[in-house]
């Protein structure tokens, strides 16, 4: 049990809970579609839908004339869907103890079933003492086995999981490939990583070899890792013609944790080039710039898409601010990393006093609801003005100067002073020098002549300012000061070490015999030491008694 994702297991079951009920509202509109499926012919005392399948006459008739059997409805293809088969199917592929798995079934109303895997046959045992004790024996089932193996079982489409829940110690891209294929079309995949440092760009070669992405080091390396997770799920699924679409992203203390829904269809994979794309980061001001793999854009007939290469860089050899040459880095995942109508329902489902952190649950997810779509990446206000060394104001003051100059702008759950904004970087830079003169501060104040900062301030401010309050300048979660970065709540918080639970049974009774062998070196060694010393001492005085 870690009680520091106790978090991460609240929300992930009020997003499954809400996407059960949606698969249940959607399962019940396709019987009542298949039932009322047009073109059914009677013809004596039988039913002949298009297809040609018959349906026996004691089947139920509807005023539409369509013959439905009591128990089964017809789908599209001529299959019959069972009505009492309506519960989802989940996979935790890496359990543990088995305690998510647990509340899985206790708290998610239709849960048809649940595989709880481990590779520790010790985490099995585990699993299977919780799952008795909290009497869901009939809904989770202990598995001993490698994830990935267990996932490429289940890639027909009658096995394939309605949810898997992929919560690794560390990268989870060695599960994608198995686990994009093993999910229901429109199934869930809850996708946790905790190798920030990696996806944060401490390691661009590292998270290269396992994200398929040169990561950057900067202000906004948090939602690059989560761009950097997320094109690496899409990467993987568009191999087997299916494609993603985020419905919760989230930077959270130590980790990225994501929901995406996966859906099937080769047309639609053919969009990903425009989803993906790469940053150009300023080695001086951190300006960002965006550059997308492809373009999407309407036919001339109005119906169908043309797919196209873009053209570029988007940029110059040198910063047109500052003069400092680019880094790289990508490809990232450009499109939104949310989806609204979910979010919004999501908190509307949310019930009091259900989950112990309901209040960081409605303050993240408040937050993520009110990030700009289109923007892909924040600005750290303290960090622009750390570049030009220049005091930090209030922060509606700034972003009442956004505002009053016609641009949107909304703060991100990631940093707790990053903004993201519709204004361009140059803005930014007019808003601290119009700052500094107003002040009465000389702009290169502090500034090395060569430093990117001099450069920018001993420009003149190409736009006009106003810092007058504006209405909207301090958004709904800020002003109602929602739980949005939660303080540690113990000593030493933070990712604990790996487990050393080994799945060998003998390994245990071999590390007694290891220790033992170990013991015995130290103390021959020691009695070896202790016998050179008494003969060099007894050495010693011989020569002393001789030379006396």
């Amino acid at each position: 049990y870690n009680p520091v994702q106790e978090f991460n297991r609240d929300l992930t079951i009020a997003v499954i809970s809400r996407f059960a009920e949606e698969h249940k509202i959607a399962a019940k509109e396709k019987k009542t579609k298949a039932k009322a499926k047009k073109g059914a012919k009677i013809e004596n005392d039988t039913v002949i839908p298009e297809n040609g399948a018959r349906i026996e006459q004691d089947a139920a008739v509807p005023e539409n004339g369509a013959k439905i059997e009591q128990d089964a409805a017809i789908s599209d293809s001529g299959a019959k869907i069972d009505e009492k088969d309506d519960g989802i199917t989940i996979l935790e592929a890496l359990a543990a103890s088995g305690l998510r798995s647990v509340r899985f079934a206790k708290e998610i109303p239709g849960v048809k079933s649940i595989i709880a895997n481990d590779l520790s046959l010790q985490a099995v045992e585990s699993i299977k003492r919780n799952v008795e004790h909290n009497q869901v024996q009939d809904i989770v089932k202990p598995n001993n086995g490698d994830a990935s193996i267990l996932m490429y079982q289940h890639k027909s489409f009658k096995d394939r999981f309605d949810v898997i829940d992929l919560d690794p110690y560390g990268s989870p891209t060695p599960f994608l490939d198995a686990a994009v294929q093993s999910v229901a079309d429109g199934g869930l995949m809850c996708v946790t990583a905790t190798d920030m440092a990696v996806l944060c760009g401490n390691s661009p070669e590292t998270c290269y070899t396992k994200y398929g992405a040169v990561s950057l080091k900067s202000k906004a390396c948090h939602e690059m890792a989560l761009r950097i997770l997320l094109q690496s799920i899409e990467s993987a699924a568009n191999r087997y013609g299916r494609y993603i679409e985020p419905l919760i992203t989230l930077s959270v203390d130590f980790y990225a944790r994501v929901f995406v829904k996966v859906h099937t269809g080769q047309a639609k994979c053919k969009e990903s080039t425009s989803k993906l794309g790469h940053v150009y980061q300023c080695t001086g001001c951190e300006a960002l710039h965006y550059h997308r793999l492809g373009k999407v854009t309407k036919h001339e007939n109005g119906k169908n898409l043309r797919f196209s290469l873009v053209t570029g860089p988007p940029v110059g050899q040198e910063c047109e601010h500052c003069n400092s040459p680019f880094h790289i880095g990508g490809p990232f995942w450009l499109n939104p990393i949310h989806n609204k109508q979910f979010i919004a329902d999501l908190l509307n489902s949310i019930e009091d006093d259900v989950y112990a952190t309901e209040d960081r649950i409605r303050g993240m997810l408040t937050m993520a609801l009110e990030e700009l779509e289109d923007v892909p990446l924040y600005y750290e206000l303290p960090r622009l003005s750390n570049i030009v060394r220049k005091s930090v104001k209030k922060m509606t003051s700034y972003t009442s100067a956004i505002l009053n100059a016609g641009y949107k702008f909304s703060l991100s759950h990631a940093n707790k002073h990053g903004i993201k904004t519709t204004a361009p970087i140059g803005f930014f830079w007019d808003i601290l020098r119009t700052q500094a003169k107003e002040d009465g501060i000389d702009p290169v104040k502090n500034l090395h002549p060569d430093s990117p900062g001099y450069k920018i301030m001993a420009k003149e401010a190409t736009q006009s300012i106003d810092f007058t309050l504006h209405p909207e300048a301090n958004p709904e979660s800020r002003e109602r000061s929602l739980t949005r970065f939660q303080m540690n709540p113990e000593a030493n918080w933070g990712p604990k070490a790996r487990s050393r639970t080994s799945f060998i049974p003998e390994l245990a009774h071999k590390q007694v015999l290891k220790q033992e062998e170990k013991k015995k070196r130290r103390e021959s060694l020691k009695a070896m030491k202790q016998e050179f010393k008494t003969a060099k001492r007894a050495k010693l005085e011989e020569q002393y008694k001789n030379n006396t």
